[in-house]
């Protein structure tokens, strides 16, 4: 019995994750700010990307792996969250978090969201690629795990003005 449970306690320890402190200081208090990426692929994670060009406002469409066509694109109504656009949060250095769904792979159309949520008729697939105006558009894209309360925009802000997103979240690219 101590054996078994000798065993468990030795494989929490083997099993621990990396952790990212961060210090604040507000009101001159000290608060240490514990995060460690929870990486379940049950729930979608938070992607944070930086882009070679403002894309911001632009349609992205995921392409396959060569990067020949598209795989997957909205509707223009999945474009729509209540009464906004599922536009990426834009964060510190002209990071983006993503709202989308997006993956290594993406490109973006020529059209913004607004232009592209007024469309009555998804467009053909031929006429998308024709709309695509850079299928390479990722400088980097960090997966920081499943959304939970700990990892907010300020959160975030952080770890990329502390040059601390690489180092706490897993690099996509």
């Amino acid at each position: 019995m101590k054996f078994i449970l000798s065993l468990i306690i030795v494989g929490l320890f083997a099993c621990k994750s990396k952790n990212t402190n961060l210090i604040s200081k507000e009101n001159n208090m000290t608060e240490e700010v514990n995060f460690v990426p929870d990486y379940a692929i049950t729930n979608p994670h938070v992607l944070i990307y930086k882009t070679k060009a403002n894309y911001n406002k632009l349609v992205p469409v995921l392409l396959s792996e060569d990067k020949s066509e598209i795989i997957s694109y909205p509707h223009p109504q999945d474009l729509i969250i209540g009464d906004d656009y599922s536009l990426p949060i834009i964060l510190e250095k002209d990071y983006l978090w993503d709202q989308r769904g997006i993956n290594a792979n993406i490109a973006f159309l020529n059209l913004t969201y607004q232009e592209y949520a007024n469309l009555k008729t998804i467009p053909s697939l031929n006429k998308l690629n024709e709309l695509i105006i850079d299928n390479d558009p990722l400088i980097e894209l960090c997966d920081c795990g499943i959304k939970t309360e700990a990892l907010t925009k300020d959160l975030v802000n952080k770890l990329i003005k502390e040059d601390k997103l690489k180092t706490t979240c897993k690099v996509l690219k």
